[in-house]
């Protein structure tokens, strides 16, 4: 392992060797004793899992130091790049605070300071047993954000439950969430915990809240009023000590005024409440990202990291990112799979490639001019412009409505944002639009 100082220079040999000496003295103990008693066992065992947490906590700090140095990268972008704007020497300060107060974050981060200020929410709400509701686009880190709370909290070392309340059926989500007794409907061939109490005492995730029907809102409520919950088929009540934490990619105050969610609910959730910036306010920690899941996709694949052409790079830091950082990530696997020690824009997926410049094509007067590079881009711009109209006709259509756009097409709501994302689409034009021809009719 790589020899770290939390103070971002010098030497910190000290460290390791300290633990190298630890662990070398249990190794002896155990090699050479003839006969341990139960107590010199359990000694034993609390001495290594306390190294575990020394070396844990190095190694994240570690990594942390990494990320920061990568952080000149950004400066090394080729000049016709949009480059980001200069951060203040007090974000970086930020961070380094965060690293040397033990921070625990499972991944990377830099010195964006709406980042920064997320982080610095989630550490001083971790320790408490309030509600924690996390916001941003589809694809932001939502759920590492929960679990980031969770592991700088006094509950770490309890249940962390999961739970995604837009995949589950609206007839078992009581089921799910609060269990069954044996016999409360079909199927229920024996008795089963639900997820509330599968988490007790620790931390449970609700991702995608905005999707929970009315019905299960109102015995969310109960739960988050009265710290307990019924199953299915009982009236017996169950006492739950749980911390919960809830995501969404939906803005939950609007969806309260047209009636779609409860506003009790959401000012019950939202005793803090924690906001991600999209991957596109957060253009300085790409490079970040790219080397760290680059090196994660090598791991996995079992191979070297995979080099990047200066066109690719580019392309991927001046790239929208409609998909945040889990796309960020797909593709740099995809890149890593797919390509060999090198990879080129070509092995980027069809609906991201960029068109070459000579396959654009021209319109005067509603004429095309010129030729696509190849048929395939042809089909690609083609393509594109269908998706761009469809999309466009279906807003006017429902008067700007994307729930009701995506309940017509049969399509995830979170897929029709992105792809209103991809074209530049925004709902709120074709609502004003909508008002101003009801306005004219009338």
């Amino acid at each position: 392992m790589k020899l770290f100082d939390p103070h971002g220079f010098g030497s910190s040999t000290l460290s390791y060797a300290g633990l190298l000496e630890k662990i070398e003295i249990l190794r002896s103990t155990l090699r050479w004793a003839p006969r341990l008693e139960r107590a010199e066992i359990e000694k034993l065992l609390n001495q290594s899992n306390a190294l575990r947490d020394e070396v844990m906590q190095l190694s994240r700090k570690e990594r942390f130091i990494e990320a920061a140095a990568d952080l000149s990268d950004v400066s090394d972008a080729p000049e016709s790049l949009d480059k980001p704007e200069a951060l203040p020497p007090s974000a970086h300060r930020r961070r380094e605070a965060l690293i040397e107060r033990s921070f625990i974050f499972e991944g990377i981060f830099g010195d964006n300071p709406k980042l920064l200020a997320a982080l610095e929410v989630a550490e001083k709400a971790a320790p408490t047993d309030l509600p924690v509701l996390i916001d941003g686009e589809s694809g932001t880190g939502k759920e590492l954000m929960a679990k980031v709370i969770h592991a700088n909290g006094a509950r770490s070392e309890r249940p962390y439950i999961s739970v995604n309340c837009g995949a589950i059926p609206d007839n078992l989500l009581e089921s799910e969430l609060f269990g069954h007794r044996k016999g409360a409907f079909t199927g229920a061939s024996s008795d089963r915990k639900g997820k509330f109490e599968s988490a007790h005492t620790g931390t449970i995730f609700l991702d995608e809240i905005g999707e929970l029907p009315l019905q299960g809102q109102v015995k969310l409520l109960r739960v988050l009023e009265a710290h307990e919950i019924q199953r299915v088929g009982s009236d017996e009540p169950i006492a739950v000590d749980t911390r919960i934490v809830a995501a969404t990619n939906r803005n939950l105050r609007e969806l309260a005024a047209q009636g779609q969610f409860r506003e009790d609910l959401f000012y019950r959730l939202s005793v803090i409440h924690v906001t991600l910036p999209a991957l596109r306010e957060r253009r300085d920690e790409i490079p970040l990202l790219i080397s760290w899941f680059g090196d994660e996709a090598a791991s996995q694949l079992k191979r070297r990291p995979v080099k990047l052409t200066p066109k690719l790079r580019d392309f991927l830091l001046t790239y929208a990112w409609p998909g945040n950082i889990r796309e960020l990530r797909n593709v740099v696997y995809r890149l890593s799979c797919l390509a060999g020690d090198t990879a080129d824009l070509e092995h980027l997926p069809d609906d991201i490639r960029p068109v070459p410049a000579v396959a654009a094509l021209r319109e005067v007067d509603g004429q095309a001019l010129g030729s696509p590079l190849s048929l395939s881009d042809a089909k690609r711009a083609a393509s594109d412009e269908a998706e761009r109209a469809f999309l466009e006709r279906g807003l006017h259509e429902t008067g700007g409505t994307v729930a009701e756009l995506a309940r017509r097409c049969e399509m995830n709501r979170s897929h029709l944002q992105m792809l209103l994302k991809k074209h530049g689409i925004r709902s709120k034009d074709f609502r004003h639009a909508d008002k101003t021809d009801r306005e004219k009719e009338s």
